[in-house]
């Protein structure tokens, strides 16, 4: 891969030439580092309840508003794109990721706590586009899906890592540690993007469209809201209907803003081509049926199996490193092929693994769970970065940094959606399922016995959805056209 970053000779937005190699490692190092911070909090939740003695919707928050805010900075990135270099912007995006790690690691309130989270949220917001705009500008078409495998590495590997990491850092140090591990981190990234960064795009003097910011913020945010209370609530609840209305309404003005005015904050006629528009169709299901049974899977592993998250995050960590090794590998195979047959066979690989754990009991050998989820991965591995770089490549240069946002926004938004839709069918199947408490006082055995075949339809019902899902990614794959869509300018 190094031979391959060499061999293209770039120059930044001023003319000069730069080090592609070490701009590459400075923005994977740091990309790695706030990403990881999005799962690593999930298993210390329950410390935290005794810690700031809150109850479970409370500590939620921590997750749920860090993906607010991402989900509402997302789209403003375009815009900081165009008018920023994209070195300033990434060095103050990693100065805010600093000041937000430093908040949680030093918070002595969970008010404190979870305000750094947020401040994480933002700066992730901005650097997910921008690195990856920056992969996708710096190499030319031919060399993107190696380019794309490598930001996959990170993307997909470091929020699979988190959950291991931090169950492994609470058997041990307290839940500080979480973020003293991570807080050098933007120290040296920041230190080495002030030589390594160049500006890499044109930058104009623009306004923003200050009506836009408020219509995405109040629509992704209404929906991203709506999605994340599901799990904890229903869908027939009020506020959650309330919400996701909101954030429809909203989100539906935002888009015919954006397409009446000349400049708007996020250019949603990256939709005119039907590559790109394939494609993030095709990256929205796929993040629905990764990220919600990435969710359902620990569940079952802790509460059915009763294994500590610890040993939950052990047994899935082989399907994280699979995905790790073999998005860089995939992404040479792009290069070559382009991206149909890599996501017909990722796609039907994403199927059976999924469609296996329907079968799923409570004596289902460990090693056949950690195996089924590693094929997982290794079929999503050969989707996710081959179908999003086929879509980018589809977009002239200009267009980049508009087509990373928005797919950053679908997958947000989509992701939220996925893990609401399998947590509440998860949730209602096992209540509907539930035997009377009656049952509980006279027969104990009986009780216990029927309860966890609840439980069990509940998980089957969750992941028969999953399954579905990714059979769409199968159908949607053979729409995708050979080669891999390279265009220049």
């Amino acid at each position: 891969m190094s031979e391959s970053i060499s061999e293209f000779k770039v120059v930044d937005a001023n003319g000069k030439p730069f080090n592609r190699l070490l701009l590459v490692i400075t923005m994977l190092i740091g990309t790695f580092s706030t990403f990881i911070v999005q799962t690593t909090l999930t298993t210390a939740f329950p410390t935290l309840m005794r810690t700031f003695n809150i109850n479970a919707d409370a500590v939620q928050w921590l997750t749920t508003g860090f993906m607010l805010v991402m989900g509402i900075t997302i789209p403003v990135s375009a815009f900081l794109l165009q008018r920023f270099s994209s070195k300033l912007l990434y060095l103050a995006a990693m100065a805010i990721f600093f000041v937000g790690t430093f908040i949680c690691m030093t918070a002595s309130t969970f008010g404190l706590l979870l305000t750094g989270r947020l401040i994480e949220g933002i700066a992730v917001g901005i650097t997910a586009p921008v690195f990856q705009t920056t992969m996708l500008t710096i190499f030319p078409p031919e060399r993107r899906g190696s380019a794309m495998g490598l930001a996959g590495i990170v993307i997909g590997l470091a929020p699979a890592i988190g959950p291991t990491l931090s169950g492994w850092l609470l058997l041990n140090y307290s839940w500080r540690s979480l973020f003293v591990v991570i807080l050098p981190f933007p120290v040296i990234v920041f230190t080495l993007a002030l030589f390594t960064m160049r500006k890499i795009f044109p930058t104009k003097k623009t306004s923003a469209d200050w009506l836009s910011v408020i219509l995405s913020t109040i629509g992704f945010g209404s929906m991203l809201y709506a999605f994340s209370s599901v799990g904890s609530s229903s869908w027939t609840n009020p506020i959650v209907l309330t919400t996701l209305v909101i954030g429809l309404v909203f989100v539906g003005l935002f888009v015919w803003r954006s397409l009446t005015i000349d400049n708007p904050l996020l250019e949603l006629r990256v939709f005119s081509s039907p590559a790109y528009t394939l494609s993030v169709i095709e990256v929205a299901v796929v993040n629905m049926a990764m990220v919600g049974a990435e969710m359902v899977l620990p569940l079952y592993i802790q509460t059915v199996r009763s294994e500590s998250a610890f040993h939950s995050g052990l047994i899935l960590l082989p399907g994280a490193l699979m995905m790790g090794i073999m998005s860089p590998i995939t992404g040479r195979i792009f290069d070559r092929i382009g991206a149909r047959r890599l996501a017909i066979t990722g796609m039907f690989l994403l199927t059976v693994g999924t469609a296996f754990f329907v079968t799923l009991t409570e004596n289902t050998p460990i090693i056949f769970v950690t195996l089924l989820y590693t094929i997982r991965m290794f079929g999503i591995a050969m989707v996710m970065m081959p179908v999003t770089t086929t879509g980018m490549n589809a977009l002239p240069i200009n267009l980049l940094s508009h087509g990373t946002s928005v797919n950053n926004t679908g997958r947000q938004v989509f992701s939220s959606m996925g893990t609401a839709i399998l947590i509440s069918i998860l949730t209602n199947v096992t209540q509907n399922k539930m035997p009377a408490k009656a049952l509980l006082h006279t027969t104990p055995l009986a009780y216990r016995n029927h309860a966890i075949n609840a439980t069990l339809s509940g998980y089957h019902a969750a992941f028969l959805t999953a399954t579905i899902f990714a059979l769409v990614g199968l159908v949607l794959a053979f729409r995708i056209k050979p080669g891999n869509s390279r265009r220049r300018g």
